[in-house]
């Protein structure tokens, strides 16, 4: 299968054994009255494993030791996101939320497009060679439709952003909204006629010297005609096709040679010849837009996506929080009760730290002003 349909299938949580025999399994967790195996926390803590230790060996595997610390590592977080899933999938059920044909239609067309998967046989294939199936595939799409559908309604369609939050964060990082300096230029560079060693140096010199004095000429012709026409004249740059045109570039992203020669130039001005090694360039400052702070009317769709970014996991983490609580979760393992103890309280730790950083944005905005 291609990366790019192993990468998709990795999201929804399907692993390559994410389709298996019906068998008698070891019950760990009822959510709500929903289970979680042995089994599927196995897939989901290789999954985790390969995800944040990229480097893994078979043999680190084989060490009692080092997979106990990699799995202490990984639970906590790996049960969380399980119970909750499950809480968001049984959530989106309550609502009468599902995937139609017709979309999961579109999903399987894209996935075939993107992963070239041309005809029928290609895409069977591909799905046999993971041992997955069209059914396990709409489960796996519509658990994760449902996942962010409740979120888009129970949770990002009820974040409201203030005047007074908004004004607040532009304060506390006013360097986020500067405007960069940048400058678009024109060029025409006139390369000199390829010369070897063994022509020796009077050949190379002399070479270089009929470059400067074209360029020179051409330079006197594009103080009276239009630089673009006369660059996609006589340019040997591949810019000549769009009349010379380079940028916006950032001025400090210039090379110090250009940005010497360009510093004292207005718009509309040519500088004078610049040696660029294999021959000769000349430039036009086309525009300039200088280094500008924005104003707060200017930023404020800007600072309304910031401030909404940054609320938003902390509003999941909430939410999600409530949910846990008003579950009926029974634990058939204690081993994973404590772990999933250790993930709730990094949860919490995660809201904390994001509201404590909310109130000293804040805090550090009342000062200033």
């Amino acid at each position: 299968m291609t990366n790019k349909l192993a990468a998709v299938l990795v999201v929804c949580g399907l692993a390559v054994a994410g389709l298996r025999a019906d068998v008698v399994e070891q019950v760990l967790v009822k959510v709500n009255g929903e289970i979680l195996t042995k089994t599927d926390l196995e897939q989901l803590q290789v999954t985790a494993l390969k995800a944040t230790n990229p480097n893994v060996t078979a043999a680190d595997l084989q060490n009692d030791a080092t997979l106990r610390k990699l799995l202490n590592e990984v639970t906590p977080r790996v049960i969380i996101n399980a119970v909750d899933e499950m809480l968001l999938v049984q959530r989106g059920r309550e609502l009468g939320l599902k995937m139609s044909d017709e979309q999961f239609t579109q999903i399987l067309a894209n996935i075939r497009k993107e992963n070239k998967l041309d005809s029928e046989e290609k895409f069977q294939a591909a799905l046999k060679q993971e041992g997955l199936s069209i059914a396990g595939l709409r489960k796996a799409f519509e658990k994760q439709m449902l996942i962010n559908r409740v979120q888009q309604q129970d949770v990002y369609s009820r974040i409201s952003i203030s005047e007074a939050e908004s004004r607040s964060y532009y304060d506390a990082h006013t360097a986020e909204f500067l405007t960069n300096e940048t400058v678009t230029l024109r060029e025409i560079f006139v390369r000199a006629a390829q010369t070897t060693p063994a022509e020796g140096t009077e050949a190379i010199a002399a070479a270089k010297a009929a470059a400067l004095a074209k360029v020179g000429t051409v330079r006197e012709r594009v103080l009276k005609e239009d630089f673009a026409t006369v660059a996609g004249e006589i340019s040997d740059a591949a810019s000549k096709a769009n009349g010379g045109l380079i940028g916006p570039l950032g001025i400090d992203e210039l090379n110090p040679d250009i940005k010497t020669a360009i510093a004292t130039l207005k718009t509309g001005q040519v500088s004078e010849p610049l040696d660029a090694g294999n021959g000769y360039r000349l430039l036009k400052v086309d525009a300039r837009v200088t280094r500008k702070q924005a104003t707060f009317e200017e930023a404020r769709d800007q600072i309304a996506e910031k401030v909404f970014n940054q609320r938003r996991a902390g509003e999941v983490l909430k939410y999600l929080d409530r949910l846990r609580a008003q579950a009926i979760i029974e634990w058939k393992s204690t081993s994973l009760k404590e772990a999933w103890d250790v993930g709730r309280a990094e949860a919490a730790k995660a809201v904390a730290e994001a509201e404590a950083q909310a109130v000293k944005d804040a805090a550090k905005t009342g000062a200033t002003q």
